[in-house]
């Protein structure tokens, strides 16, 4: 897809976010532009009052957002649905929000509770105060949860984009645009790395609690089934309030491949993961999430299981993972950016709807990054 006008000054907005002050050949660089038309755009932004220049320079003009102050409806109006006390999502909804104040667009935060089914609540709310637009970042802890919110979504008349969910297949969900983290590639660059560092026999301590935590689950099941360096692993609960289902732990070795069942850890015993990892002779271990990986990794220490040397870690969302006293090695979803993403494929869908074309429902998937530190 060609990227616009509009696309590309905000882009330019993101670079000079991040940088006190830019030359503008170092920005055509960055931007992949030529030198006509960066400075075509930066003439443009500079009436506006959104950027500064200045002997071959170029800065952000404090106090302004692409020539609209913030909080200004010139645009429209969007709500930002999302859960409190979310430290993930709240990453994901923050780079959508200061995309829509740089576009322009008036920014409406709804903070939902951590009950069964909180969307509804939220959504008759926007749909009151006139939305043009909403972005939806829900926690689904269960797959009912989230069957009956998407059922909901059905009937929603307004453009709306899923942030980090992506709709079950079976329920198509048409009308609702998508943008996600690709979490089974994710998964594969921890195994990746870890079977690099020749460890062979790799446990997967997970939540199940969220659709990021039960895809991570399916796609380590699948992917360490299948890989030719891995001779023994397993998945078990990562921590006593992770779970949202009944399902068991699984585990499974390389030949001939095997799979059985095993209770899950009493996890009121804080040697539980120390104990496993002996009695099973693991020496990887990849952690869901980086909050639960933490407190694993301190007493993996705490019990004389040295990380890395005994025990390679490897974190999964990447938070908190390299605040430790041990940095943790982590997959490192885009969160920002798929919160800029939904941002700018709402924004487009609006103005498409405004003008009378006829959209077409994307579903977008971003690749993580692995942030390799000293645990593995």
């Amino acid at each position: 897809m060609r990227e616009s006008i509009e696309e590309r000054r905000l882009r330019i907005l993101d670079v000079l976010d991040q940088h006190e002050e830019v030359k503008v050949a170092h920005l055509a660089a960055l931007l992949n532009v030529s030198m006509v038309t960066v400075r075509r755009d930066l003439e443009t932004m500079a009436t506006q009052g959104s950027i500064q220049r200045r002997h071959g320079m170029v800065r952000r003009a404090h106090g302004e957002f692409s020539g609209a102050p913030e909080g200004s409806a010139s645009q429209g109006t969007v709500a930002i649905i999302a859960p409190e006390r979310h430290s993930y999502l709240g990453a994901v909804t923050h780079g959508a929000r200061r995309f829509l104040e740089h576009a322009g667009f008036r920014v409406v935060l709804h903070l939902t509770p951590n009950t069964a089914n909180p969307e509804r609540h939220a959504v008759a709310e926007m749909l009151h105060s006139g939305a043009d637009g909403v972005l939806l970042a829900p926690r689904w802890r269960t797959l009912e949860q989230q069957d009956h919110a998407v059922a909901m979504l059905a009937d929603l008349s307004l453009p709306t984009v899923l942030l980090e969910r992506r709709p079950s297949r079976a329920l198509g969900l048409r009308s609702v645009d998508s943008v996600c983290t690709d979490h089974v590639y994710g998964v594969h660059l921890a195994l990746d790395h870890l079977t690099s560092k020749g460890h062979v026999r790799i446990l997967l301590a997970a939540r199940e609690d969220s659709p990021t935590a039960r895809t991570v689950n399916s796609a380590f099941v699948a992917l360490a089934r299948e890989h030719p360096g891995i001779e023994h692993w397993m998945t078990v609960l990562s921590a006593p309030d992770a779970g949202a289902t009944t399902h068991p732990s699984v585990s499974g070795s390389a030949a001939p491949v095997t799979t059985k069942h095993r209770a899950r850890p009493h996890h009121e015993d804080p040697n539980w993961l120390p104990d496993l990892v002996r009695e099973q002779k693991f020496t990887a271990v990849i952690i869901h999430s980086d909050e639960n990986a933490l407190v694993l990794s301190q007493r993996l220490e705490a019990a004389g299981v040295r990380v890395p040397q005994d025990c390679a870690v490897v974190a999964y969302d990447d938070v908190v993972a390299g605040l430790g006293n041990i940095p943790l090695t982590a997959v490192s979803p885009p969160k920002e950016e798929v919160g800029r993403a939904g941002a700018l494929l709402l924004s487009q869908r609006i103005r498409a709807e405004r003008g009378g074309t006829i959209w077409t429902p994307h579903r977008v998937e971003l690749l993580p990054d692995l942030r390799v530190r000293d645990s593995t």
